[in-house]
């Protein structure tokens, strides 16, 4: 993540600008230090989650996903936070409620869809409500900076700025130098399997701020 970088997922054009500006220099920074110290722990990182800049980048990446009229269990979509409410006055109370260690995240609402592939099969999707994607995305602009630091370079998978074009370029020379086999494998329901504690575990190695995993 070069130190002028913008967020991952921040919209097209030459500079960013306003919030994005901001938020963009607060992860070059905190990239930056987490390169040069893979063994620091970073403190008081919840003030850079509850930041105006940083909750609006947030909403406005919420707003821009595909989902962001899907509504979750209290009914609000995107588009009634910008026609009923406001998104400053929606972003105001959330970030208050951010400080004061009120905020808390509602249920999801449940739905199964098809797997890809045509198998039949179904698997679970959970929708958190607006107001809890925007929390998420806030905290995924902060802490993303410190643990890109730490991937290997030929980590490719979700990660900001890496397609699997990007992976195929960086094996096609290995065809000629002798090489011809590839190894395709995959975790079986990785993602309901895997140990959170662990996880956790991991993301504590970095952030020492516990505000940023309380829930």
């Amino acid at each position: 993540m070069p130190q002028d970088a913008p967020p991952n997922g921040s919209a097209p054009g030459p500079a960013p600008q306003g919030p994005w500006s901001r938020v963009a220099g607060m992860q070059a920074k905190l990239h930056r230090w987490a390169a040069a110290d893979p063994g620091r722990r970073f403190d008081d990182l919840f003030n850079l989650v509850h930041d105006p800049a940083t909750l609006m980048v947030a909403f406005d990446r919420v707003a821009g996903d595909k989902g962001a009229n899907t509504p979750g269990v209290d009914g609000v979509t995107a588009a009634w936070v910008e026609e009923q409410v406001g998104v400053p006055g929606f972003l105001d109370d959330l970030r208050a409620a951010l400080k004061d260690g009120s905020f808390r995240p509602l249920p999801v609402r449940e739905r199964l869809i098809p797997k890809p592939g045509g198998s039949g099969k179904l698997r679970k999707l959970g929708i958190p409500r607006i107001a809890d994607r925007v929390v998420q995305a806030a905290l995924k602009l902060v802490l993303e900076p410190l643990f890109e630091a730490d991937f290997k370079p030929c980590s490719y998978g979700f990660r900001p700025k890496r397609r699997a074009q990007d992976a195929i370029a960086e094996i096609h020379p290995f065809g000629t130098h002798g090489y011809r086999w590839v190894l395709d494998a995959d975790i079986e329901a990785a993602f309901d399997n895997v140990s959170h504690t662990a996880v956790m575990d991991r993301v504590r190695v970095r952030v020492k701020d516990k505000r940023c995993w309380r829930w």
